[in-house]
């Protein structure tokens, strides 16, 4: 059987749909998607700019309830409302994100209407020692 912890902590976003916002697995720990909302799980709507960085910040609350940051992600999904917000995305990426980057896939334009922006990770619990 494997163990599942979900994350919890007086910042970490909760929703009225059926799924955690995050859970630990091991060494590791999935974080669903992270959109523009509140702590209560309602959409917060804005400009593309605004509902990135607040995605990001969701993001950022749920690392911090593991003990972990964005150094630790090793995969990140990005889900881009439209091509036009590409820029804009990239460049807020690097305010939370550096060297070395995750792992990223980004779709664009498969959000509808409600969103202009969502986010995903998966996040390494212990420094991985590589052999080369």
């Amino acid at each position: 059987m494997v163990t599942k912890i979900v994350i919890t902590g007086k910042n970490v976003p909760q929703s009225h749909l059926p799924f955690s916002p995050a859970i630990q697995s091991g060494d590791y720990v999935f974080i669903s998607g992270q959109a523009s909302t509140d702590s209560e799980g309602k959409i917060v709507s804005g400009i593309f700019e605004e509902e990135c960085r607040r995605s990001f910040e969701n993001l950022k609350a749920i690392l911090e309830a593991s003990g972990l940051g964005f150094k630790d992600v090793v995969q990140v999904r990005n889900y881009v409302g439209k091509q036009e917000y590409l820029v804009s995305f990239n460049n807020i990426y690097k305010e939370f994100f550096s060297e070395p980057y995750p792992a990223r896939t980004t779709l664009i334009g498969c959000l509808g209407d409600l969103l202009k922006f969502e986010v995903d990770a998966i996040v390494h619990t212990k420094e991985i020692k590589l052999c080369h």
